[in-house]
Order: structure tokens, then sequence, then C-alpha cells
């Protein structure tokens, strides 16, 4: 499913849980350093867009463009992977979460590297072995998530010669994308928190369900509590979300 029709599907709701966290997003807005314009590709509803810059946003999905909120940077109907923009039209561009929804990853990186001076990239590190351990939503509870291809940041890294800084995130995240909620697992049991993250319909209503009535079961026995034990006091934690910077 390509991400504009996936986000027709299941993007109405979006904005109810998916808001900008505002150390993540600083973190993003350094690494486009003294970028006057920018471009943000896959952009949704623009959760991410610094607002003391100049920023033309790029997004396929009607539903998504439709939650943009007013005042928000001009939106306009295209793919990454064919900007219509001329080259060099961006000092920077940036897209948020939204790589791994791409027929092709690496062609729209290029897109981006052609319209824009700088390339800014959040996504997840799953070709790190130990990926699929760190995060124990994927590790005990949906398996087909930790056998899956959700991120590729060292592949796009190593093909656009981008350099990855690692990105942490705080137990108390305000955005809530897939691993937002590594320190509130009842946050999983809220359907309204599914809806916001692609992740959930990728797996099938028949994962999503039985690791919800697996996590009920577990915080209910305490279960949960004993084997993430070391996170309970953790401020923030490393799972492997990624910005790539060029």
């Amino acid at each position: 499913m390509s991400s504009a029709r996936l986000y027709d599907s299941i993007g109405a709701t979006y904005t109810v849980t998916r808001r900008t966290e505002p150390r993540i997003a600083g973190q993003v807005w350094a690494a486009l350093g003294d970028a006057r314009t920018v471009l943000n590709v896959g952009a949704g509803t623009g959760s991410y867009e610094p607002a003391d810059r100049d920023v033309v946003a790029v997004e396929p999905s009607g539903v998504m463009r439709a939650q943009r909120p007013a005042g928000a940077a001009p939106c306009v109907a295209a793919t990454a992977e064919r900007l219509p923009f001329a080259d060099q039209s961006f000092d920077a561009a940036m897209a948020f979460s939204t790589v791994h929804h791409w027929p092709d990853p690496v062609a729209g990186l290029r897109e981006m590297q052609r319209v824009a001076r700088r390339v800014v990239v959040f996504t997840c590190d799953t070709s790190d072995r130990s990926w699929r351990h760190r995060f124990w939503l994927t590790r005990d509870y949906l398996p087909e998530v930790a056998a899956s291809r959700v991120g590729l940041a060292t592949e796009l890294a190593r093909a656009i010669g981008a350099r990855m800084e690692p990105v942490l995130i705080p137990w108390d995240c305000a955005d809530g994308f897939f691993e937002a909620h590594w320190r509130r697992p009842e946050a999983y049991l809220d359907e309204r928190v599914r809806r916001g993250v692609s992740v959930w319909t990728g797996v099938g209503a028949d994962a999503e369900q039985r690791a919800v009535r697996s996590i009920r079961d577990d915080l209910a026995s305490g279960r949960w509590a004993e084997r993430n034990r070391d996170l309970l006091d953790l401020e923030a934690a490393e799972l492997g979300l990624r910005l790539l910077v060029t």
C-alpha cells in the first residue's frame, strides 16, 4: 500500500496522539543548521516544521493535508520520489518518521538531495541485529515487527553519504509514535494511541489484539514490571531512532 493510501485510511485521528515532542524537535531543528528555506517531505500534519523558517510541505495523503492547522506552511500534493521543485531550491529538506512508507526510500532521499543543500531525516535503524531485542514491545509481544524492515537508517545513510545521530526518547514523550510509550506500557492498551501508529495496521488485527491481551495480562500480573525493571528509573531510552544528516 502506498503511503498516501495508508494515511488516507488510518490518518483521520492522527492529531489526537501525534504531537510535537519539543526535545526531539530541538534536535531536528539544530540539524537544519542555518537553513532559512526548508522543504518538509512526507509532512503529515506538520508537527515538526520549524516556525521560524520558511517552510514548504509535501504530503501525498489528502486526509493528512486536511488536518494541517490554520497558518501551517503551504503544502503540495506530491511524493518524495518525484518532487516538483527545481534543483537546489531549498537550503534544507527534512523528513520525519516517513521514509519507511516510501516505495523507494533511496530514490526519495536522492530527490531531497537534488532540491536541497542539506538533508535531515528522522527514522529507525533496524539493520542493527540487537534492535529487535531493545524494545520490549517488539521483543515480547510483536515478533512480526521485529522481523520486518521498519526503518532503514544504516542503509540510507550509506546511500546518501549521511552521518547518523542517535535520538533518545524521553520517558514522557509527547509524540505518540511507536516507541514513545516505552515506560508507559498501559498506553498501548488505548486504541486511539494504536490508531496513530501505522505499525499496528501493518501487523494486522489478529497480531494487534494478541499483543494487547498479552500486555494487559502482564500488567495485571506484574510480569511486565518484572521483565522491564531496568527501564523504570530511566529518563530517556535509546531504541534505535536516528537522525540522518548530510
